[in-house]
């Protein structure tokens, strides 16, 4: 079964001031930018996660939008829904917060081949001593496990890594997985934006 991947496309962005979607990346919507990223990177589908009444966002052909079940249920929501819409289409799929425009598909390859090992269900990056679940691989039989942890009030997808099995990356293993250390010696894969701010430097280069 081919892997495939879920772009998070996030809730309000408070701290943004704007929806993190429609931010120009270099001229180009965000939104398109990160799936049609993410479609090179796979070899399977590739759905991009909405809240339920957010406008629909700018993504390029054959990336299918579905939305939570749920507004304001926290990135948790976000992910059970794309593994819903992926399930018995995708074994392994990358799940991708909608603001890492530097993320490189060698980055993408490397955590769905670590899923090869059949003891593994998630493989999450961890730098600066910080998981980073929203920039990694899990096995679409989380599922079960996502939903369990929702009936139950979290809204956390840490909270997944914790209840599943794990093998956690941090920046030595990252750099060892294949062709990653040429493409992203600095692991800029994982620089992410939660303010105007944070986004001008990611996005200047600076």
């Amino acid at each position: 079964m081919p892997a495939g991947a879920i772009l998070l496309l996030g809730g309000r962005s408070s701290r943004m001031g704007a929806p993190k979607a429609d931010l120009d990346w270099r001229g180009t919507p965000l939104s398109l930018h990160m799936a049609t990223l993410l479609d090179l990177a796979v070899d399977g589908p590739v759905v991009a996660v909405a809240q339920p009444d957010a406008p629909a966002p700018a993504l390029p052909p054959g990336v299918e939008l579905v939305r939570d079940a749920a507004p304001d249920q926290g990135p948790l929501r976000g992910l059970e829904a794309g593994l819903a819409a992926l399930e018995g289409r995708a074994d392994r799929v990358v799940a991708a917060a909608v603001d890492l425009p530097l993320l490189a598909p060698a980055l993408v390859r490397g955590l769905l081949d670590v899923l090869d090992d059949a003891g593994i269900d998630a493989a999450v990056p961890v730098v600066d001593g910080r998981r980073q679940p929203l920039a990694a691989a899990y096995r679409t039989t989380v599922l079960a496990t996502a939903r369990d942890l929702l009936a139950g009030g979290e809204r956390s997808v840490t909270a997944l890594t914790d209840a599943v099995r794990v093998r956690l990356l941090d920046e030595a293993a990252l750099r060892a997985l294949p062709g990653v250390a040429a493409a992203d010696p600095d692991l800029r894969s994982l620089a992410g934006a939660n303010t105007p701010d944070e986004w001008a430097r990611l996005s200047t280069g600076s």
